[in-house]
């Protein structure tokens, strides 16, 4: 069961939870929901609004699941699920139906999917997307390390709309 917080009372350091935990970004596109594990994002205030930063590489099945939809689920585990997670981000939803494979229940708010295996939940509404250029890296030795493919994130901007977290 969850209860809905407000992000000041969110618990968890976004450091371990979305670094070291990771994450999983939910979306639905006509009737299916994909799944991708993630450990690049952040938490934070952009616009006077409170935000999470997501990336996603082009070639991710995920993406376009985000891209069709208004919105989309950041949910997080305790470490029993380390193991699914792994699983859900290596496997690609092209390849299979990962998420029923997966042992996660889907459940919906405000149309948005979740699993309701997760501890915590970020709804969110997308604002904002853009590529990262080659151009645009300071440091340049970032786009040879993270990017030979040449296959640069989208980055992601959405303003939290609400928090469930377990009771």
């Amino acid at each position: 069961m969850f209860k809905e917080i407000s992000p000041a009372q969110l618990k968890g350091n976004p450091f371990q939870m979305i670094g070291q935990d990771w994450m999983l970004i939910t979306a639905e596109k006509e009737g299916k929901i994909n799944t991708m594990t993630a450990s690049w994002g952040g938490l934070g205030i952009m616009w006077g609004k409170n935000v999470a930063f997501i990336v996603i590489r082009p070639q991710r099945y995920t993406k376009e699941f985000v891209d069709a939809a208004d919105s989309f689920s950041l949910s997080f585990y305790d470490d029993s699920f380390h193991k699914v997670l792994g699983y859900l981000g290596t496997v690609s939803g092209r390849d299979e139906d990962k998420v029923p494979k997966s042992g996660l229940t889907i459940l919906h708010e405000d149309m948005i999917p979740y699993f309701s295996e997760a501890n915590t939940v970020l709804f969110c509404k997308k604002l904002f997307k853009q590529q990262y250029e080659e151009k645009s890296f300071i440091d340049t030795k970032l786009p040879g390390i993270h990017y030979p493919e040449k296959d640069y994130h989208y980055l992601y901007i959405a303003e939290i709309s609400k928090i469930f977290e377990k009771e």
